[in-house]
């Protein structure tokens, strides 16, 4: 008897199948036809249908591209047919937010590729040629281009490429080393500037781009970040100490003086500097970590420039400094700055400092380094006078000095003596590995 008391002589439970059957064989129920075991061929050939279903059901815009035949298989394959984006890059409103392709095809031509020709002096008197790139945004419609000034510092020639491929030579018209900026000119007329915004209207975690000549070569390429952090204080390789805009946005060497767009198209820093080590030659690059010049920090200076070729209302004292060496203060001499050229007919030779001077304080304020010299100058305006505590000769007294404008006029001349004095730098340090002996310091004595 079997499981529903039939005598049937069966030995299984009904809902297993029975050998030639599709299913379980009802008491009562019609007999199924035996079925033949599928090819390996008809198998394959339901795969293929099963997964033509799938590509169907997924998307009804997919349509077969090619058909390809190959023995006893058939592989069919698809390919979309969505519509490409189109951009409307004709009138651009900064109040609603921008796509990232949105912002590249409505500000591509308004930046720039810059290539450099520069011509130096090497420590045996020889004229060494080289080159250099990096990148710009045109801030005006008649040629002006706003650039960090490392990008042109020093350069022979500067030759603009567009990304149209125009290419046009560059005239430098002012340049602020401390705050790393330069304006170029070209003659050119109709072209699209950037819109400037506020970078103190940004928030940490926003989404910013940016457009620039990667290693001098791969022209106008565009990358996508978040402001990571806001007034950074970062140490630049010359010792100066800015305030920067920090992004994760890809930032590589030739996209210095390359623009920070925000989500709504405008100009909120000036790209300038990446973080590659720790400062240790044995640790592995860091990434990640891009900066930029907030654009309220040179806001104004950028119109200086434009206008009348400077940075107006720029105090400056007229000397060349730097660190006192800490072996030297081993020997009793104190931690300052020091004075290693007076530039003569200004405020600080006008006031009496002499080479070989160290200054400790500047007002109530102790200094130990050029860089926190400057910054409290930098705290003054044309006009005001300072106290400077001087050590001279085993000697402490102090010196007033009445600050002035700087002027390309006083920079150039500035720029003179430093070279002057990196020349008498060199010397004394050449003579002191020929044994010669002798202090790499004058202090006056």
């Amino acid at each position: 008897m079997d499981y529903y008391n039939n005598d049937n002589q069966w030995n299984h439970d009904p809902f297993s199948p029975q050998p030639g059957q599709e299913g379980p064989d009802f008491p009562g129920g019609p007999k199924k036809k035996e079925r033949k075991p599928m090819s390996r061929k008809t198998k394959h050939a339901l795969k293929i249908v099963a997964v033509c279903l799938v590509c169907v059901l997924a998307g009804a815009s997919i349509h077969p591209l090619a058909s390809v035949m190959g023995g006893k298989n058939e592989t069919t394959l698809y390919a979309g047919s969505r519509e490409p984006t189109q951009l409307n890059v004709t009138e651009v409103n900064t109040e609603k937010e921008m796509t990232t392709e949105e912002i590249y095809g409505a500000y591509s031509a308004s930046c720039v590729g810059i290539t450099v020709d520069i011509v130096s002096t090497n420590i045996f008197g020889q004229t060494v040629t080289g080159a250099a790139a990096g990148s710009g945004f045109v801030i005006t419609e008649n040629g002006y281009i706003l650039t960090n000034y490392h990008v042109i510092e020093g350069a022979n020639s500067i030759t603009v490429t567009f990304v149209d491929g125009k290419q046009y030579p560059a005239t430098v018209v002012g340049g602020e080393a401390e705050n790393d900026i330069a304006v170029i000119k070209i003659e050119a007329t109709g072209l699209k500037p950037v819109v400037i915004g506020k970078s103190s209207d940004m928030l940490v975690g926003e989404q910013v781009t940016t457009i620039g000549n990667p290693l001098g070569e791969l022209t106008f390429s565009q990358t996508a970040g978040i402001i990571s952090a806001l007034n950074r204080t970062v140490t630049m390789s010359n010792g100066q100490q800015m305030n920067m805009i920090q992004t994760d946005c890809a930032i590589n060497s030739g996209n210095s003086g390359g623009p920070l767009f925000n989500s709504h198209g405008e100009v909120i820093g000036i790209v300038s500097a990446k973080l590659s080590s720790n400062g240790s030659s044995s640790s592995a690059s860091v990434e990640g970590l891009g900066f930029a010049i907030p654009m309220d920090d040179v806001a104004s200076m950028v119109s200086d420039l434009v206008n009348k070729g400077y940075v107006t209302g720029k105090p400056v004292m007229g000397v060349i400094m730097e660190d006192v060496d800490q072996q030297v203060q081993a020997y009793g001499i104190p931690a300052g700055v020091l004075v290693g050229k007076v530039s003569e007919g200004m405020p600080a030779a006008k006031a009496g400092l002499k080479d070989g001077d160290i200054i400790t304080k500047i007002d109530d304020t102790e200094v130990k380094s050029r860089t926190e010299l400057a910054a409290a100058v930098d705290q003054h305006k044309p006009g005001d006078q300072v106290t400077l505590t001087v050590y001279r000769s085993g000697e402490t007294l102090t010196v007033k000095v009445t600050l002035e404008e700087s002027t390309p006029e006083t920079e150039a001349k500035q720029e003179e003596d430093r070279k002057a004095y990196q020349e008498q730098r060199q010397q004394q340090q050449q003579q002191q590995q020929q044994g010669s002996g002798g202090w790499s310091y004058n202090f006056g004595y």
